[in-house]
């Protein structure tokens, strides 16, 4: 059995939704990061970043924290959502780092300026904002020649989908990313997906 340790987070999202893509079983430990409990002694002894998502996995014994390790090592497990070896591999690969290193970061900072800062910091909002909507045109040119972004649907689908869905947050009309949308509805149209959404209740 899994335990998810998790909040109603993108990054916590990423692992249900793959959780619930993989038909593995998992129990949901929720991590209220509003109340500080990513700062809990007992929750630090997991993931010693005090972040969530982190994972223990009892069948393994492993424990692991960061999202995307979290989400290469489920696909490694079940064998589902990354190819073994190749191209297909890389590709996979290296939209998942562009979440990770980019959409994730940069999203995450456009909802810290626009609607958690004390007070506006208009240089922040734009600066944010613009690299949102740029890494959204990333998004839509290469949804315009595939129809995920490695090909196939991936971990990078999964990865990515739970920050576009914060598209209002973001003050981003996803009618001026046309292929974003397609995907965006196509992805969200999953039905492990809305469970994973959904996750914790």
């Amino acid at each position: 059995m899994i335990t998810l340790y998790t909040w109603a987070t993108p990054n916590g999202r990423k692992v249900s939704i793959m959780l619930e893509e993989c038909a593995l079983p998992y129990v949901v430990r929720p991590v209220d990061i509003g109340r500080g409990e990513q700062f809990a002694a007992d929750f630090v002894a997991i993931n010693p970043n005090a972040k969530i998502p982190a994972i223990v996995d009892d069948e393994t014994g492993l424990t692991l924290f960061e999202s995307g390790a979290i989400l290469v090592y489920l696909a490694e497990r079940s064998g589902r959502f990354l190819p073994a070896a190749g191209a297909a591999r890389y590709a996979v690969l290296q939209w998942l780092m562009f979440q990770m290193g980019g959409v994730g970061p940069m999203f995450g900072q456009t909802h810290h300026f626009l609607r958690f800062a004390p007070q506006p910091v208009p240089y922040a909002i734009e600066r944010y904002g613009q690299e949102t909507r740029r890494l959204y045109g990333v998004l839509d040119a290469r949804l315009a020649e595939a129809e995920y972004l490695a090909g196939d649907y991936s971990i990078a689908d999964i990865a990515t989908f739970p920050w576009v869905a914060r598209h209002a947050w973001q003050q981003v009309d996803l009618a001026d990313f046309p292929h974003v949308r397609r995907w965006f509805d196509a992805v969200g149209a999953r039905p492990a997906v809305q469970r994973g959404m959904a996750v914790p209740a």
